[in-house]
């Protein structure tokens, strides 16, 4: 029976050391078949034995009937709010508050990203997890224990740590932190839901608490949830830092980006760092917590009210707001596509002007009941387009009017129809339409695209007003005497744009392919086509099992790159490409040092942009990455550099090298 006992003890112990690695980590030490099989062998041996079963083994962690209700608890110490500030004054008021009231002492201050999530408390006795609750209303949450124990980066045991004081293994200990649903997991979520026919979720964080609410825990079981500690209750620690030091230690993830700083210019300096870089988060964030990293200091402030002296919620400027629905029209894009757009009333949002936001189409907005005259909440977060979330129904008088999709293309005049009888979209059929022409050759000219510099939306919509575009090859065609006669050119201006066109008459193969602005073919996967077939007309000729061998592209790709070559009208435009002397540049990858390595950058680099960088990367037959992975070979630093990159790629035993060592390596 020892024998038993002993090999379940071990079992747990594996297998909550792979769980740590896999969830807290993020670093993976076998496969999840593998952890499937140890976790078989440990609930047999459970059930053969139920002597032995104990509340912190890793097959408890779902389990028990779906409950009635939460029943509400008291915190052992409220969880206090925070008070906001909104502008860099604000918060130099809070710094001159804070050393007025403790003269003489010199303080630093911890700065941690906000995450966007659910709060919550957990309590361990003896170092195993006894309960989990909300917060509630600071003083008083519901009990979630059942849960949150299925949220697989919450250790059910403390993780043992030798430089941890074997005090926080006894008695009882209380970790605070965010239950949050990263972007990328609420994004597959809301795929598979479209999928299933179900209404999408509105966002990462009403999902993580909306599903942590759940009375049924398998439910909960079924999404990627993950844990942000950022607390630990206990008197005995001299610093913030050191206490997420210790919670870290313990099992438990915190953010690698805090940082601790001695001034209001270093505060400044970290909020300004993260204002756009907070976009590259895998979790969303409206702001960053400052706090006093002296916990002696901290505790003196006290509080006021219900917020404690010691600590300030910086915000960035809001990513919602709400304004009012003045019209819906529709417009019609490059591919076709017949979106609704609501026209609203001007309010700034993530720091711009926004007057327009994308309804998506006919069922979304039949869906969440938008009309014209609501009240509305909108969302935008750095370039993403804006969009309308909700209508707020009980603000409605009745003046409210429906939208009612057109059946006819409001540019050309051609009836909508649907591809597929499934579709969700309608498209204009017409490639003549004006419209779809006119973001055609936008895209054909954008940055991402041939980046031809001059050929934005206003001179585009000239050219067409003077009939001197048809398709994207007659820019090929235009000359400085044409331009001179428009209102917009002068001899200056008319040169340097049929200079800047004629520089992309051998454009890189992946950026000719992107440009033709094939649907469903996005810049990675025209990289992939580019790399597979070297040559453009092999691509022409590829047929659709030979398009699906390449990496990324599945069935409905390949369909439609197959549909673009077949269509006369693409074989006219690739006739006029070739009459204006258009040809792409063969792919030629070249055996070196780099080839089959894969890079990430991060930060800015000083002698060339990323762009430039990944398409010496790619032409030296290195593969470039956006985000570090355990495949990533090299992460390239620059100014400014991500920390999340930087922590992943110690993580994960990347290489990392300043732009002098990359240059060297790519020269």
């Amino acid at each position: 029976m020892e024998k038993v006992k002993d090999r379940i003890e071990k079992l747990r112990a594996q297998i909550d050391e792979y769980r740590y690695r896999y969830h807290v980590l993020d670093d993976p030490m076998i496969t999840d078949e593998v952890y499937d099989s140890l976790t078989r062998e440990l609930r047999v041996l459970e059930e053969e034995h139920p002597q032995f079963l104990s509340p912190d083994s890793p097959t408890q962690r779902v389990g028990g009937r779906p409950l009635d209700k939460f029943v509400s608890v008291a915190h052992s110490r409220p969880m206090l709010s925070l008070n906001d500030a909104f502008e860099p004054p604000e918060l130099e008021a809070w710094i001159k508050r804070i050393t007025k009231l403790l003269p003489g002492e010199k303080f630093t201050y911890h700065v941690d990203l906000k995450m966007d999530g659910l709060a919550c408390a957990l309590i361990y006795e003896n170092g195993v997890l006894v309960r989990g609750l909300t917060r509630g209303d600071g003083r008083v949450g519901e009990d979630v224990t059942a849960n949150i124990r299925t949220i697989k980066s919450i250790p059910l045991k403390l993780r043992k740590d030798p430089s941890v004081p074997a005090s926080y293994y006894k008695g009882t200990i209380e970790i605070r932190g965010e239950i949050i649903l990263y972007r990328k997991d609420f994004e597959d979520i809301n795929i598979q839901r479209e999928k299933d026919g179900l209404p999408k979720f509105m966002n990462p964080r009403n999902t993580a608490a909306g599903t942590v609410r759940q009375l049924d825990p398998s439910l909960v079981a079924a999404r990627p949830l993950k844990f942000h500690a950022w607390s630990l209750i206990n008197d005995g620690i001299k610093t913030k830092k050191e206490e997420y030091e210790l919670i870290h230690k313990l099992g438990f993830i915190v953010n690698s980006e805090f940082s601790v700083v001695s001034s209001y210019d270093n505060i400044m300096s970290f909020i300004e760092k993260w204002e756009d870089k907070r976009l590259d988060l895998p979790f969303n964030t409206d702001g960053l917590v400052v706090t006093v990293n002296e916990k002696s200091l901290f505790a003196r402030l006290g509080s006021v009210g219900k917020a404690p002296r010691g600590a300030i919620a910086y915000k960035y400027p809001p990513e919602q707001a709400t304004s009012k629905v003045k019209d819906i029209f529709v417009s019609i894009g490059r591919t076709g596509a017949a979106t609704p757009v609501a026209m609203l009333e001007p309010v700034v949002i993530a720091g711009s002007l926004v007057q327009m936001a994308t309804l998506h189409n006919e069922g979304e907005v039949a869906r969440k009941d938008i009309r014209i005259g609501d009240t509305v909440a909108v969302h935008k977060a750095g370039d993403i387009i804006p969009e309308v979330i909700e209508p707020f129904v009980k603000l409605r008088d009745g003046s409210e009017k429906k939208f009612i999709m057109p059946d006819i293309c409001p540019e050309c005049g051609t009836k909508l129809i649907k591809v597929k009888k499934e579709d969700a979209v309608w498209r204009c059929p017409n490639t003549k339409c004006p419209a779809r022409l006119s973001n055609q050759l936008q895209h054909f000219a954008s940055k991402s695209a041939l980046d031809i510099e001059g050929m934005g939306e206003k001179n585009v919509e000239l050219l067409l007003e003077n009939n001197l575009l048809n398709n994207a090859a007659d820019m090929y065609k235009l000359t400085a005497e044409q331009l001179l006669g428009l209102e917009r050119f002068a001899d200056i201006s008319a040169n340097k744009l049929v200079a800047a066109i004629a520089e992309k008459k051998n454009p890189e193969l992946h950026r000719f392919i992107y440009a033709l602005g094939i649907r469903h073919v996005g810049a990675q996967t025209a990289v992939d086509l580019a790399n597979r077939y070297k040559e453009f007309d092999k691509l022409k000729s590829a047929t659709i099992d030979d398009l699906r061998e390449v990496e990324g592209v599945g069935e409905v790709v390949a369909e439609s790159i197959v549909a673009w070559f077949e269509d006369p009208e693409n074989h006219k435009l690739l006739e006029d490409f070739k009459k204006a002397g258009v040809s792409p540049k063969k792919v030629h990858i070249k055996k070196s040092n780099i080839t089959n390595k894969k890079f990430v950058i991060t930060g800015t680099l000083d002698v060339m942009g990323r762009d430039q960088a990944a398409e010496k990367i790619r032409s030296l037959g290195g593969i470039f990455q956006s985000s570090t992975g355990k495949d990533t070979d090299f992460l390239v630093t620059g100014k400014n550099v991500g920390a999340s990159k930087l922590e992943k790629a110690k993580k994960f035993g990347t290489k990392i090298i300043n732009e002098a060592e990359f240059l060297e390596l790519v020269k």
